[in-house]
């Protein structure tokens, strides 16, 4: 693989995220509270250790961006249902209502920007989210 073409890829990635950070008009919050309430929409219930490890952060910062989300009314804490001592984080309703909002906006965004494409390369930018799917899977 080569060296240019990688690095084009993580450019124009982080230019298209930026872009769509930009351009949120719902809950405007902090990245890392956006990717920590995706990921509890996906995993629901999680622990807040679990969280620091797939957004990744530290410990103290996946505590302190679920106290703010908590804050917000977006989620809520309750017992594990595997460990009674220990805590999972789950989505509130107006979370859910947050993620499907921003998931939405997200996703009408960036089939703006894919429209900028020909048929052809759109869905080969469409099947190449396919396969970095798979290897963000485990991230």
């Amino acid at each position: 693989m080569a060296a240019a073409e990688t690095l084009l890829l993580l450019v124009s990635m982080h230019r298209i995220v930026r872009h769509l950070r930009r351009s949120r008009t719902t809950t405007v919050m902090h990245p890392t509270q956006f990717l920590a309430l995706m990921l509890i929409a996906d995993e629901q219930p999680i622990r807040i250790g679990e969280i620091a490890t797939r957004v990744p952060c530290s410990q103290p910062t996946a505590t302190t961006t679920v106290a703010a989300l908590e804050e917000a009314g977006l989620v809520r804490r309750e017992p594990d249902p595997v460990d009674g001592r220990a805590t999972a984080v789950v989505l509130t309703e107006a979370g859910a209502a947050t993620v499907q909002a921003s998931g939405q906006q997200a996703a009408d965004e960036l089939s703006h920007l894919l429209n900028r494409l020909d048929d052809t390369d759109r869905a080969l930018v469409l099947k190449a989210g396919q396969a970095l799917s798979r290897i963000t899977k485990d991230l």
